[in-house]
């Protein structure tokens, strides 16, 4: 009789992992580049996992500016909630998981991730880490090692789920034993990847793991 895999803490990324915020994201990203003369596609693909405050301070050299379009942007984006929807299975795979057993690590603030969760049916675990408990975001790894550290738990026995590149390299470099979730190919020689949640529920994630 094969034993089951040993569950793991699960430190969890929102966007794009566990809810679909896409085209909230991108038309307001595109906003941005029309108010500035830059270019959506390059701004959106380093957006994608990072603080927005280290998006607008990254592409607008004056500082001032940079934080009143950060400021602009998050007020928008915490209460546009058309068109945000769970990622498939998300819902079901977090109501499998015991609230002590995952942490929530976002790019996002308080007020926008609970707005999004809410709207996506998925709830808020007991561990969140959101963009104001940060000094360094994502790639950094310091937001999956808050994570680990407000579960109680060593972050080498945790699984990171994430879907960009900024995230997965912050999992990656927290020591974690990161997943992509999603289309991401570019670390499949290294990592494990599943498209979403449909038909993964966290017994299957953790065979899986084990299986490698």
């Amino acid at each position: 009789m094969t034993t089951p895999p040993t569950p793991r803490p699960l430190l969890i990324d929102m966007d794009g992992t566990l809810v679909d915020s896409t085209a909230v994201v991108e038309q307001t990203w595109t906003d941005f580049c029309a108010r500035h003369g830059l270019d959506p596609a390059e701004v959106i693909a380093y957006a994608h996992g990072r603080p927005s405050t280290d998006t607008t301070h990254h592409f607008l050299a004056d500082p001032g500016l940079a934080q009143r379009e950060n400021d602009r942007i998050v007020a928008h984006e915490t209460h546009v909630t058309e068109g945000i929807t769970a990622m498939p299975g998300a819902v079901d795979f977090i109501a499998a998981l015991p609230r002590d057993t995952w942490a929530l690590v976002t790019s996002a603030n308080r007020e926008l991730a609970t707005n999004r969760l809410g709207v996506a049916g998925i709830p808020l675990p007991d561990a969140c880490v959101f963009s104001e408990d940060i000094t360094r975001g994502k790639p950094d790894p310091q937001p999956y090692l808050l994570a680990a550290e407000r579960l109680g738990v060593e972050i080498a026995d945790c699984v990171v789920l994430e879907d960009s590149d900024a995230g997965i390299r912050s999992g990656m470099a927290s020591g974690a034993t990161t997943v992509v979730v999603g289309a991401l190919d570019r670390f499949d020689d290294q990592l494990l990847r599943i498209p979403d949640f449909h038909r993964v529920t966290p017994a299957v994630l953790f065979a899986r793991l084990a299986n490698r």
